[in-house]
């Protein structure tokens, strides 16, 4: 039997509106420091929250064609 690749699972922009950098790049293919560079750049669209940078699950949703 083949091996799985581990799939990162969508969260629900109901119970999760906004997930952090990471996890948004991860969801597009994206490691840790191509995420932030993305967001920088601004293909990633974010929401400062404090010191943090959050990032709308709606608009990765939207990113992916999901929605």
């Amino acid at each position: 039997m083949a091996p799985r690749s581990r799939r990162p699972l969508v969260p629900n922009p109901q119970a999760r509106p906004t997930i952090s950098v990471p996890e948004a790049g991860e969801l597009l293919g994206l490691g840790r420091t191509a995420s932030y560079e993305a967001a920088k750049r601004g293909e990633i669209p974010t929401i400062p929250v404090g010191r943090r940078l959050q990032v709308p699950t709606a608009k990765v949703l939207a990113l992916l064609g999901l929605v």
